[in-house]
């Protein structure tokens, strides 16, 4: 079973958090600087679209359809996009403010830290935590994927341009204002695989470094991984060394049980769907038919791997049952670990399988600015977890992979001071 991510945040009794009223919130005392044992990169962030995202980057004859926030007569503030508004500027950008607001919200741009928004404020709370460089992922208004940019207006027009504006945008200003602390990746265009080839080529020759795509496409209304009709995007992804980021909820969904059960079970299983997603990945042949794509499981934990490739493992007993599995010499399980990455966010019993999974698969984040992050702890909680292990080992867990990975190069100063940046 699977729950609309939309649904979800537009239920206010989904949290206690939830029934707050705009202007209500609180802000926790200023965190002082945390003291920096190792050098990290944080494969998973998000960005809240600030109100001049879109400012002056559509065409004219386009401008007024373009996304704009509005204030509303109760104070909140919406997006407003060909004519449709979309209420929840915030999306869960509660860093900094207690559990007990936790929601899917915030309303406004002044109940969330600035750094949820702000290109320089987001740098000294990554300065403040001890990250040094990140990956970050747009919200709601554009969808993990950028589905919803593309997906809620009829006019294929103004999605390329709000698209190829939300991409001007970050390579230029939120990525381009700090380009040593920032990973650049891109909204794909989803509405024609060529198209969208030729925009990853584009885009990797302007500094892009990733791609964020859908998890699941069919849950969107898509073609489905297994129809070859994204073999042109994942060709060019392939060719360019373009890293396709696989975020958590970028299917619109996330795994529910009963549906009368408590909101809680969506919060432990919303996991589910990396696992899930990943084998659909890995049987719809793209990685043999394309054995340089890259696959990054975001947000999806490690704790599964380790037991999925063990499944694999059984599962080659019958093969010849299915016929499925042609084109390579490898294994499922050794394809997995040859084209999938997985990021880590609160793992702890999950490192002692680092070898089966793949020290050089893993990596780490930390969610800022959303409930899961582990701002402004994040230099604690990686020292707790893995800090008794092998400095090789952590080496490649809290940097090296991610650097490798995004071929986003980090100076040997910082490589060998965590203070030095």
């Amino acid at each position: 079973m699977s729950i609309s991510i939309d649904d979800l945040a537009a239920n206010a009794d989904f949290t206690t958090g939830g029934k707050s009223k705009t202007g209500s919130v609180t802000f926790l005392p200023e965190p002082e600087r945390r003291a920096r044992r190792y050098t990290i990169i944080s494969a998973d962030d998000h960005i809240v679209e600030p109100p001049d995202t879109f400012d002056g980057r559509v065409p004219a004859a386009l401008a007024d359809r373009a996304p704009k926030i509005v204030e509303k007569d109760d104070g909140a503030e919406v997006w407003v996009y060909d004519g449709q508004e979309f209420p929840n500027v915030g999306f869960n950008a509660v860093v900094g403010r207690p559990v007990s607001e936790y929601s899917f919200e915030p309303a406004r741009f002044d109940e969330m830290r600035r750094g949820a928004w702000d290109i320089d404020a987001r740098i000294a709370d990554m300065d403040l935590n001890g990250v040094y460089a990140s990956v970050n992922f747009p919200s709601f208004l554009p969808g993990f994927a950028g589905q919803r940019l593309q997906l809620t207006t009829k006019d294929t027009e103004l999605a390329m341009a709000t698209v190829r504006a939300w991409n001007d945008w970050h390579i230029e200003s939120w990525a381009g204002s700090h380009p040593d602390r920032i990973i650049p990746c891109q909204i794909p265009w989803l509405l024609d695989p060529e198209v969208a080839a030729d925009e990853v080529r584009r885009n990797a020759e302007r500094g892009f470094k990733a791609i964020t795509f859908s998890e699941a496409p069919h849950m969107l209304g898509l073609p489905t991984l297994h129809s070859g009709h994204w073999d042109p995007l994942m060709a060019a992804c392939a060719e360019t060394g373009t890293v396709v980021n696989l975020h958590i909820g970028s299917s619109g969904t996330s795994p529910a049980t009963a549906p009368d059960a408590p909101p809680d079970t969506v919060g432990v299983l919303f996991f589910g769907y990396a696992m899930f997603a990943a084998i659909d990945w890995l049987y719809s042949m793209l990685p043999v038919r394309f054995p340089d794509l890259k696959l990054c499981m975001s947000e999806g934990g490690i704790g599964w791997v380790a037991g999925l490739m063990d499944r694999l493992d059984h599962m080659l007993g019958y093969h010849d049952m299915y016929g499925t599995w042609t084109g390579t010499d490898l294994t499922p399980a050794e394809v997995l670990k040859r084209n999938f990455w997985f990021c880590a966010v609160e793992d702890p019993s999950s490192f002692v399988q680092r070898e089966r999974i793949g020290v050089e698969n893993i990596l780490l984040e930390s969610d800022y600015p959303h409930c899961d992050s582990t701002w402004p702890n994040t230099q604690e909680i990686v020292h707790r977890e893995i800090g008794d292990l092998p400095a090789d080992d952590v080496r490649r867990i809290t940097w090296a992979n991610a650097a490798d990975l995004y071929r986003f190069p980090v100076p040997e100063s910082v490589q060998e001071d965590p203070e030095a940046f």
